[in-house]
């Protein structure tokens, strides 16, 4: 029998918005199965709520539980108020797994001021899986802020700390208390892949500073431990110009120090129109 490999494809999707201006929840999860058949899918700019957005998108996270059967999905809003009218309006990431799940935890990232600059609440959502060849393996999905460069370097070191604690955890747990309780032993891990949307190119000092940890806690972009030289195919703006007019390769997989010597392959789908993004697949065994 072929080994196992697992598969994760990660992709935002403009509240699966396409540039056709439908809405379609389903068109998503159809054009990521044709990238693989994934064993987790990391979702950005999934919507609750907010109506006014185009192609009013309705309670997306229920949408995609009716099409991900067989799948655990853990939705974390990054923004999570109310409207004019009192109703609740979340905006965020969603990971969707057929692995088995050990731990979920959502962290709200630096959000400092940044005077007169849009922007909104971030996230990571960190979910802890068992997989069958890797063992526990900790995956993380973000989606930083795109028009504050001083929000988004305080949310990349916020990003580095949350690994290297969890590195940290991993290298010295601490002491369980008895089954059943909340203090019971946690599962720790130095094998963990960060990914999503850090609206940062290669050249960027948040791009950089994710990948400045130390020993076991160092993140890798996983496509030049592949492809060396090789640039990554871009991510945003192929096909709509409207945020620039040169494409740009901002949607990662970084993978931590012990599990880098298990990436097999990547893949960017460079012909969907299904977002303004293009979804991003890795395979580890």
């Amino acid at each position: 029998m072929p080994a196992w490999t697992m598969k994760l494809v990660t992709w935002n999707t403009q509240w699966c918005c396409g540039l056709d201006g439908v809405v379609s929840p389903r068109r998503i999860v159809e054009q990521a199965r044709c990238l693989a058949d994934f064993d987790v899918l990391c979702l950005q700019e999934i919507a609750q709520g907010y109506d006014a957005l185009a192609g009013a998108p309705g309670d997306q996270p229920a949408q995609l539980a009716a099409l991900l059967p067989g799948y655990a999905l853990h939705f974390g809003a990054a923004v999570d108020e109310s409207g004019v009218d009192g109703r609740r309006r979340r905006f965020g990431n969603l990971i969707a797994t057929r692995l088995p799940v050990v731990q979920l935890q959502h962290h709200p990232l630096p959000w400092p001021a940044d005077a007169g600059v849009t922007s909104m609440p971030r996230m990571c959502s960190v979910l802890t899986v068992i997989d069958p060849s890797l063992g526990p393996l900790r995956v993380m999905t973000t989606h930083l802020e795109y028009y504050s460069a001083l929000q988004r370097a305080a949310q990349a070191r916020a990003l580095l700390d949350l690994h290297t604690e969890a590195c940290d955890q991993a290298a010295s747990p601490p002491r369980p208390d008895e089954a059943a309780t909340p203090f019971q032993a946690k599962t720790h891990t130095l094998r963990s892949i960060l990914c999503g949307d850090f609206n940062c190119g290669t050249d960027s000092p948040a791009y950089a500073l994710l990948q400045q940890g130390d020993g076991a806690a160092r993140l890798h972009d996983a496509w030049p431990l592949l492809h060396r030289t090789a640039a990554q195919p871009p991510t945003f703006r192929v096909f709509d110009r409207r945020y620039g007019p040169q494409a740009l390769a901002c949607d990662f997989v970084f993978v931590s120090e012990a599990l880098a010597p298990h990436v097999r392959a990547m893949a960017v789908d460079v012909e969907t129109q299904a977002s303004d993004h293009q979804p991003v697949c890795v395979e580890l065994n």
